[in-house]
């Protein structure tokens, strides 16, 4: 019975564990998704579709956390794009938003919607 109890409590300190990690990646993954909007901002940059290289950024980073990152990339890009799309704006562009979350969140390389001449700092 020991042994059934000490496995029990072994598994159940694992869980915990893997939770609050998953947990913290969120919050460290929500950053990362905050830095790309706010570096998107930044750069203020006006060539067509811009943006989509950010989107793929932020998702990207969040990712490389880890499950918690990927999790929250994810809820953060529907709801924001829920929003968006609740407020009027073209499906097309959600559309083409989501794909950009989407490659970066599973591994794409950010760098692809990489717009022409936008500054290396981004």
């Amino acid at each position: 019975m020991n042994n059934v109890v000490n496995f029990i409590f072994s598994v159940s300190n694992i869980c915990v564990f893997c939770l609050s990690n998953i947990f913290q990646f969120s919050f460290v993954g929500a950053g990362d998704m905050w830095r790309a909007y706010s570096d998107m901002r930044e750069a203020n940059w006006k060539a067509e579709n811009t943006d989509k290289y950010f989107h793929a950024r932020g998702n990207y980073d969040a990712a490389q956390r880890g499950p918690g990152g990927k999790w929250a990339a994810e809820v953060i890009s529907d709801a924001r794009e829920s929003f968006q799309g609740a407020s009027g704006r073209g499906h097309e562009d959600s559309e083409a938003d989501q794909r950009a979350n989407r490659w970066g969140r599973e591994g794409g390389d950010p760098n692809h919607f990489r717009p022409a001449g936008l500054p290396d700092k981004y």
